[in-house]
């Protein structure tokens, strides 16, 4: 079921989320459909359960299959093995790298990825954010048969509003930086309240330079205040 919320309807010092759960009635939390104009658009779903749970080694089979999928490796451009997978990820799983890892999952299925982090704890990556308590993610929907049917917009939803918001109390910004020609990401953010701020060039592999566009969101409007 979806249903729209007026921004003029949103009172003070309430967020946008906050507004759409009191609009629903008790029956919330509700995800985000498009949030980029006016109404605020929203939706409750009975029929899938969104839930968000940590890496752990077991999933490096799942993770090395998607990032070798083809609308996953366009963007990320790491055709991995699964060893290279293990060492790449291994770290944080571990404790040695303060990144945290996690599996997405619709229905109990496992079927994408993220990550998320300090901006603050990579220097070079933390001049292009707006804030310096800025929290930087990542992320990608692996399962081909789940992708185009706007569960991706759901799941990061529900990631950053029940993951990543409580664990950095005081967070003003949420920050990712998608390739310039990735459409459907930049959609992605755009519908989930981001806007999108400065263009940069960010080192690839095999001497290759990407431009990625910096995606910014006001945590305390969209979301609330933690």
């Amino acid at each position: 079921m979806q249903f729209e919320v007026l921004r003029a309807q949103v009172q003070d010092g309430e967020s946008w989320a906050e507004a759409a759960d009191r609009t629903a009635v008790g029956a919330g939390p509700v995800l985000a459909v498009d949030l980029s104009g006016d109404p605020l658009r929203w939706r409750l779903d009975d029929e899938h359960r969104f839930s968000i749970r940590p890496m752990t080694p077991g999933d490096f089979p799942d993770v090395s299959r998607w990032v070798n999928e083809p609308h996953v490796a366009r963007w990320w451009d790491e055709h991995r093995s699964r060893e290279q997978v293990a060492a790449h990820y291994g770290p944080a799983l571990r404790g040695e790298d303060p990144t945290r890892m996690w599996i997405w999952e619709v229905n109990g299925r496992s079927v994408g990825f993220s990550q998320d982090y300090r901006i603050s704890d990579h220097p070079d990556y933390a001049l292009l954010s707006s804030r310096p308590d800025a929290v930087g993610f990542d992320y990608a929907l692996g399962e081909p048969a789940f992708v185009g049917r706007g569960l991706g917009t759901s799941l990061l939803w529900v990631f950053l509003r029940d993951i990543v918001w409580p664990a950095y109390p005081g967070v003003g910004e949420f920050f990712a930086a998608p390739d310039h020609r990735n459409a459907a990401s930049l959609r992605v953010l755009e519908k989930l309240g981001f806007s999108q701020g400065v263009w940069f060039d960010e080192p690839g592999p095999y001497g290759r330079t990407d431009t990625v566009v910096g995606c910014s969101l006001d945590v305390a409007q969209v979301i609330g205040l933690s």
